[in-house]
């Protein structure tokens, strides 16, 4: 029960700083809900007006009970205040509205529970001066009536509630556009008050703390809780909406009685766990609060999300984020300016300290961090996928390690171009395509969560899965395969750290594979260059068709490459003969470097597009940049950027 406990704690530690925020965590009790129309009526109960709630302010905290926040089948629960048509409209039934399907045999049931529940709210010491007019306003029974005149509802050629627009979408009601059937419109309630500064029910803390108080009060069940260890009043049941507001799913739920939940075990789910009224409501509405997507703070793949957070409310990075997400645009573009004035790996480094130094100055070395990882198999089920609690240290020393050792030059688009690892969705995009199914992308988040937290290798078909895909770069877009082949370079040095590769081009390196990545590379600019002098853009080079099987057969596909270069070589011999001695010399340097080596045939490793990439960005530097290890001849034949 460590999550559970862990949340409670993280609700009592941000509450208070959360009240003024755009998004408060909930009070106990309490839910939200996308509510469609909004009843006005004064002090005395009388109506006022009603309108259509735009979908961008329609988000609702509206009182809850256990069952009713997270209600479910045939027969719903009715919420204690706000909620839909059937339960607080008298005049529904006779007006053409049809109920759900459990109440059929007692059309009149959901409003009258709704109305019993209301009253002895209102009756009880904790009861509310709104509260009181809004029961006036019902007792009348004519909130559908109310709002036909008020042009909100729409009934059909035998003045009954149409369900939904059949006609022009263009010349639909407005409260079409908000809801498809308008018999399920949510509703919400102002009281108005000559003098008083909030009218809403939702934002009126005095009404909000009257329902948590008089709902604490109604709860009988006692027992041990076993996050707390205190006799106290225990949960019936456990709040779902967790990822979103239509989010069905429990981590906690023991309603199968006649199944296999926990008969054998226990006679009650109450023996197989006990669980604090207060302690659930906090602990979930922290979470709630933690994965709501408008905050930015969670990782989201469909139903999987992975939260990190402290416990004390401090901020924390995000360990799912790539380096440009996690650090920001101006830091994560700073070592590209740097990237020919010397190793970009190392500049790199140095700014992400000091970036984690702010961090570890805030966190401290003692401080909760949890790593929590979330799916759903089942519309009803929940379960706990990952779980990780660390020291503050520990989660930001591990970050550090991944996002240094696994960084590279990574070239996403025109607008994110950036030095550092790339995250965990990015991975499985480029190992398995953009259009993998959401199965295969979790496996493979769930997979390299692993590696980045518990600091364990990454699996090595992955990276090999990358490389073949970086190579086979035909069935690509170019921004895509740009896109994988950073990746795959970030894989493949971040595994084999003992190399001590730089980001840079190693003029030094004389390694086989290496050296025959930058021949690729300089074959590739130079039929580049020859098709951009003669204005022949758009094409595919034989470097490009030829890089898969330049990997498998390097030696025979370069003869090859090298029998298409010619005619591209006489061109540039005759239009730019500074250009063609200057890649003929680099060349000739790289190939005497091979020595025997060169008719060696054996497939290459991952280190080729290394010396494919570093040769290629010390071919194509920045506008103002020259490049490395050439000397142009004058200032008319210097290596063009095609």
């Amino acid at each position: 029960m460590s999550w559970i406990e862990k949340l409670y704690r993280t609700y009592d530690n941000c509450v208070a700083g959360s009240l003024d925020t755009e998004y408060p965590l909930l009070p106990v009790g309490h839910t939200t809900q996308q509510a469609h129309i909004e009843v006005a009526i004064d002090t005395k109960g009388n109506f006022v007006r009603a309108q259509v709630v735009e979908k961008d302010k329609s988000t609702t905290l509206v009182p809850c009970t256990e069952a009713s926040g997270g209600r479910a089948g045939s027969k719903p629960v009715n919420h204690p205040l706000c909620d839909k048509l059937q339960y607080v409209a008298g005049d529904f039934v006779t007006k053409g509205g049809k109920v759900t399907s459990g109440f059929a045999k007692e059309p009149e049931e959901p409003h009258r529970e709704y109305m019993k529940s209301l009253s002895e709210w209102s009756a009880s010491s904790f009861g509310h001066p709104k509260l009181s007019a809004i029961l006036i306003y019902l007792n009348i029974g004519q909130v559908v009536s109310d709002l036909l005149r008020a042009g909100i509802l729409v009934l059909d050629d035998k003045e009954k509630l149409v369900a939904e627009w059949e006609g022009d979408k263009k010349e639909a009601p407005a409260i079409f556009r908000v809801v498809a059937d308008q018999q399920s419109a949510f509703i919400r309630w102002t009281v108005e008050e000559p003098g008083s500064p909030d009218s809403t029910t939702w934002k009126d803390q005095a009404l909000l703390r009257s329902w948590t108080d008089y709902y604490a009060s109604q709860q009988t069940k006692r027992g041990l809780c076993m996050v707390t260890g205190e006799e106290t009043i225990l949960a019936e049941q456990h709040p779902a909406k967790l990822r979103h507001s239509g989010d069905k799913a429990k981590l906690i739920s023991g309603n199968d009685s006649s199944g296999f939940t926990y008969r054998g075990r226990f006679t009650d789910p109450d023996q197989a766990c006990g669980v604090g009224f207060e302690v659930t409501q906090k602990a979930h509405n922290a979470l709630r609060w933690l994965l709501d997507g408008r905050r930015k703070q969670s990782f989201r793949n469909g139903d999987q999300v992975v939260v990190t957070w402290a416990v004390d409310g401090t901020p924390v990075p995000d360990p799912l984020e790539n380096t440009f997400a996690l650090l920001g645009l101006e830091i994560a573009e700073a070592p590209l300016k740097e990237l020919y004035h010397g190793d970009a790996g190392q500049a790199f480094g140095q700014r992400f300290s000091k970036y984690m130094a702010g961090y570890r100055t805030s966190i401290g070395k003692a401080d909760d961090i949890v790593v929590m990882g979330v799916d759903s198999a089942t519309p009803g089920r929940m379960a706990i996928t990952y779980y990780r609690e660390l020291h503050g240290s520990d989660l930001l020393e591990r970050l550090e390690y991944w996002h240094t050792n696994f960084s590279w030059y990574q070239d996403y688009s025109k607008t994110m171009k950036f030095v550092g690892a790339p995250s965990p969705r990015d991975i499985a995009e480029a190992a398995y395509g953009r259009r993998l199914d959401d199965k295969l992308k979790k496996a493979t988040v769930d997979r390299l969560l692993l590696c980045i937290i518990d600091g364990q290798p990454v699996p090595q078909d992955l990276v090999e899965t990358t490389l073949h895909r970086a190579c086979n770069r035909i069935g690509m877009e170019h921004w895509e395969w740009s896109k994988c082949l950073g990746i795959a370079c970030a894989l493949y040095r971040g595994t084999n750290q003992q190399e001590h590769f730089k980001m840079t081009l190693e003029m030094e390196r004389d390694s086989r594979d290496y050296l025959y990545g930058r021949l690729l590379a300089i074959a590739e600019h130079v039929e580049n260059t020859a098709l951009y002098s003669a204005g022949e853009k758009g094409r595919d080079t034989s470097a490009e068709k030829l890089m898969h099987r330049f990997s498998d057969r390097p030696y025979s596909t370069w003869r090859q490459i090298e029998l298409n270069l010619r005619p591209y070589q006489s061109r540039l011999k005759a239009n730019r003969t500074g250009f063609h001695r200057n890649m003929q010399r680099l060349t000739s340097e790289v190939t005497a470097k091979l020595g025997d080596r060169f008719t060696d045939d054996s497939r290459l490793s991952g280190e080729f597009l290394l010396g494919y990439h570093c040769q290629w960005l010390d071919l194509n530097p920045p506008k103002d940049k020259a490049p490395q290890g050439i000397e142009p001849e004058n200032t008319t034949e210097q290596t063009i950027n095609p």
